[in-house]
């Protein structure tokens, strides 16, 4: 799953949210020096990305663009999920997306001093560029697949994926509302056992 999705799925608790948020950035154990809760969120995000990666239907959706993309498709399917997660919002959350997304943005400012050189770096242009609130939009998509593109110097051909996106709209969103509903209940659980 990508940045919305842990984001999400860290169930309103601001330390949890910051250390799924930024996990993806720190190697290995390096995080003893965190705080515990930043620790556990970290933790947390493992957990999702395991379960994401061994689960069948995120596999039948990176299948379908495995022939173009190899191994990236698993990076383009977690675009593709927050895209459906943003573009859905209102029957996982109550809450605004707009509102959703400004506050982390306030919760990444509050935190700053403990994240990682690298999100030090990405925040500037993800908050100007309002990426996570933009996921629900193609052309915000279409945006993050060509930036994931120039990040692999034009090797992954991802900026290319928003046609299969389209194409093959319907089967993604699907398999992303089934997948979803098993994924909130794993983490939940993983959550509460933190």
């Amino acid at each position: 799953m990508n940045f919305l999705a842990h984001i999400y799925l860290s169930f309103n608790d601001d330390e949890i949210t910051i250390g799924n948020f930024i996990a993806d950035s720190i190697r290995g154990n390096k995080f003893k020096h965190l705080p515990e809760r930043v620790q556990k969120g970290i933790l947390l995000h493992r957990h999702i990305d395991t379960f994401t990666d061994t689960h069948a239907i995120p596999k039948i959706s990176s299948k379908r663009l495995h022939r173009h993309y190899s191994h990236y498709s698993r990076v383009i399917v977690d675009i593709f999920y927050d895209h459906f997660l943003a573009k859905n919002w209102k029957m996982y959350s109550t809450v605004p997306l707009a509102s959703f997304v400004d506050d982390f943005y306030d919760l990444l400012e509050e935190h700053y001093t403990i994240l990682p050189d690298g999100v030090k770096r990405m925040m500037p242009y993800m908050i100007s560029d309002n990426w996570i609130f933009n996921y629900a939009k193609m052309d915000g998509i279409a945006r993050v697949l060509k930036g994931m593109n120039r990040r692999t110097k034009n090797r992954s051909k991802m900026n290319f994926a928003i046609v299969d996106l389209e194409e093959h709209y319907q089967a993604f969103e699907s398999e992303f509302t089934d997948f979803f509903e098993e994924l909130q209940v794993f983490a939940k659980q993983k959550f509460m056992s933190l």
